[in-house]
């Protein structure tokens, strides 16, 4: 396609595409072509984003948009025109360009850069606000001045900015920070290392990478690395063959051969045994596997996700874990705020977690309730919102939750000896003197709140430990290991 060879012109262009699709484009009273002197995109170029499934838009320097496809005008303008206006006010309803309204605007950092840049939205849509992954194009003039910019939209299905049944959930600068990483990663085939705190959300997110990615239709299976014993552990990833050893009837598939063509998720990878650590190793770099008992080499189809609220370096560093297979496991990390990083987004969280956990009722939050939220460290995470939440819903007869409620349940189930969040936070605080005790670790906290939420969830369900894994999130043989080991 030649600029060269495109007429000036000042006047509205019309350019009928095949099966009737008209694109219109306007003079905006500048220089809008792709040459000295010209007035218009080029029909070609129109025609060409006319035929993309995905929302397009051209638009020049001044963020002036020059042409916008089907898919753009049926999302974000479906009953008036876009031509000549700005991207900024079509897309997102405001008057300054993105970068000077708190955003990323990949049109200032392609300036910067000189290239393609992507970056991540939440776009104003007549359906409401909508998750948006953007890739911005520049192209060039006959002198190689950048002048104009193709940019693609892509609605990332897999997070939400309001309250909602599935996915996730959240508009927080920590949230997005994570989402951009998540859709990033998503349409590759890189491993992905998921870090965070107990309870922050890692299995929704290792669904959302899946479903972001080309393997969506294919089968994602969920591997409760914590609960399975090291002696089973071989025979449950890579299946085994009858006779192998005392018990095994029959030939058996592992999990590693029923997530092929799909994403295979290590949770809680830090519990893997060292003795299988090696065997893991050896799927990542080849590919290949053997059953237990055969001798035959199988070749696997997977795309592997991990998550740990382990500190794998200092594991790697005290011998515990394989720095090889920490380095394959953790080629793209992406770390989960804790709630308390993202405490705007406690009404959202929570309007939706009452919709499940009460799906028969239409309950809310007074605001004094929602304050009292927002004021607790949630050491638990979103898992403990929940817990507090489904609480909540059992003591309340109307059809809001006040705050009396949430104190209430906040404090239920809570030794009497038991520091409140407020102690806690005091004796995590530096003390003068020598003979001062230590503060607690994080690990030390984090495994107190868990405890403590163990019990709370225990007195709830009386005993019913089915309910209680369900409420919980966790497979009913984690739930009998952690209540081993639990107090």
């Amino acid at each position: 396609m030649q600029a060269s060879g495109v007429a000036a012109c000042n006047r509205r262009r019309r350019t009928q595409q095949p099966g009737g699709a008209t694109i219109s484009g306007e003079s905006t009273g500048a220089r809008t072509g792709m040459s000295t002197g010209s007035q218009g995109p080029l029909p070609e170029l129109v025609s060409y984003l006319e035929g993309l499934p995905e929302p397009h838009i051209l638009f020049d320097a001044k963020y002036r948009i020059l042409a916008a496809n089907a898919a753009y005008r049926a999302q974000f303008a479906p009953r008036g025109s876009v031509i000549g206006r700005t991207c900024y006010e079509v897309s997102h309803g405001i008057s300054v360009p993105c970068d000077q309204a708190g955003e990323s605007c990949p049109l200032a950092r392609a300036r910067v850069s000189q290239q393609r840049e992507k970056v991540l939205h939440l776009h104003h849509t007549p359906a409401g606000e909508a998750y948006v992954g953007i890739e911005l194009v520049p192209l060039r003039d006959n002198q190689g001045e950048i002048a104009f910019f193709i940019e693609k939209m892509e609605p990332l299905h897999v997070a939400k900015s309001a309250p909602s049944s599935s996915g996730l959930i959240g508009r927080s600068a920590p949230f997005q920070g994570m989402l951009e990483l998540v859709a990033r990663v998503g349409p590759a085939e890189a491993a992905v290392l998921l870090q965070g705190e107990s309870g922050t959300g890692k299995e929704l997110v290792a669904r959302a990478i899946h479903e972001a990615s080309g393997r969506a239709s294919g089968p994602l299976v969920v591997v409760d690395c914590a609960s399975l014993p090291e002696a089973l552990f071989e025979s449950e990833l890579f299946g085994h063959e009858k006779g192998a050893f005392t018990g095994a009837q029959q030939t058996r598939p592992g999990l590693v051969e029923s997530a092929s063509g799909g994403t295979l998720f290590l949770d809680e990878v830090g519990d893997i045994p060292l003795s299988m650590q090696v065997k893991l190793l050896r799927l990542l770099e080849s590919g290949t596997y053997r059953r237990v008992g055969s001798t035959e080499l199988r070749k696997s189809d997977v795309r592997l996700i991990s998550a740990t609220h382990r500190d794998l370096q200092t594991m790697v560093a005290d011998g515990r874990f394989r720095e090889d297979l920490y380095y394959r496991l953790s080629t793209f990390p992406i770390e989960l705020p804790p709630l308390r990083a993202r405490r705007g987004d406690i009404p959202l969280l929570a309007a939706s977690l009452l919709s499940r956990v009460a799906p028969n009722r239409r309950l809310s939050l007074s605001a004094g309730a929602l304050a009292r939220l927002a004021a607790h460290p949630f050491p638990g995470n979103v898992r403990e919102l929940r817990n507090v939440l489904e609480r909540a819903a059992l003591l309340s007869d109307g059809d809001q939750i006040d705050e009396g409620i949430v104190a209430k349940t906040l404090a239920f189930g809570r030794r009497k000896d038991a520091p409140t969040a407020a102690a806690q936070t005091v004796a995590a605080a530096p003390h003068g003197g020598g003979d001062a005790p230590r503060a607690p670790t994080a690990a030390a906290r984090r495994r107190m709140a868990q405890r403590e939420a163990l019990r709370e969830a225990l007195a709830l369900h009386a005993g019913n430990r089915e309910a209680l894994a369900k409420s919980l999130g966790i497979s009913l043989r984690t739930l009998y290991r952690r209540l081993e080991h639990s107090p």
